[in-house]
């Protein structure tokens, strides 16, 4: 878990400059999008559109623009149509990495990412050569200054959580797919504030990554996350504190 829960610390501090490149707002129209084209125009009978929405709305979007964005799904607006792929490969120390992107053009994405990998020490593998790795479930943080644990246990338990665990500073919730938005509401009716809520792909292990490695590993994720057709990115890796922190610094002065 930590190989996941360091990489979103360093995604949470970048949120703000996103936003304001837009970068953000791109992302969660191309989700919107695709979920309204493959499940529909309806919220209510439509889950990931249902999540896509709120998180648009997290971040302050615009009505208008989520409502374009549904009609570009359905059809109702003209637009460009977006295919989901999933790409797998490897970071420097042998890290699994997967990439969830958005695309109006296969062949272009392929060709990109596979110079963002060689670039910083990584190589874009075989459909299937790391997926075997991670496991989809819905993963939630909160600040251990929120609530404390046996409380927090049995609100989310009763919901349909299936572990709390301990990083230090947060509480880390994971759920089954299916019991992600029981527990997120669960937390809402106690007024708990998750920090980060997602439905995700976990690492069943981690693999420790040091030194030169580590720092080129992080500069391969962020050049990734950066990249236009990326939605998400998943990895396996678990780097020391202090490179972290590094990264951090890094990415707070980049706002």
């Amino acid at each position: 878990m930590s190989g996941h829960s360091k990489w979103a610390q360093i995604k949470h501090r970048k949120a703000a400059a996103d936003a304001r490149r837009g970068r953000l707002f791109t992302r969660l129209i191309k989700e919107i999008t695709v979920a309204a084209r493959l499940g529909g125009g309806d919220p209510d009978a439509n889950p990931r559109l249902r999540a896509a929405v709120a998180a648009a709305k997290a971040e302050n979007m615009p009505a208008q623009n989520i409502e374009r964005a549904i009609q570009r799904g359905t059809g109702q607006l003209p637009g460009v149509t977006f295919e989901e792929a999933v790409f797998e490969g490897y970071g420097p120390g042998g890290v699994a990495i997967m990439v969830e992107v958005a695309t109006d053009n296969r062949n272009r994405t392929v060709n990109e990412l596979r110079h963002i990998f060689s670039k910083w020490g990584g190589s874009l593998g075989e459909s299937g050569c790391v997926a075997w790795m991670f496991s989809k479930r819905g993963y939630i943080s909160i600040s251990k200054e929120k609530v404390d644990e046996d409380t927090l246990l049995a609100i989310v338990l009763d919901a349909g959580a299936e572990d709390l665990r301990d990083d230090g500073t947060n509480w880390e919730i994971i759920t089954p797919p299916a019991a992600f938005e029981a527990v997120k509401e669960a937390l809402s009716k106690n007024d708990i504030q998750p920090t980060t809520a997602e439905i995700t792909m976990l690492p069943q292990t981690q693999l420790c990554v040091q030194g030169s490695e580590a720092q080129q590993l992080l500069r391969l994720m962020e050049a990734i996350e950066e990249y236009e057709d990326t939605q998400h990115v998943y990895a396996n890796f678990d780097i020391p504190d202090q490179i972290l922190q590094e990264a951090i610094a890094a990415a707070e002065s980049s706002d």
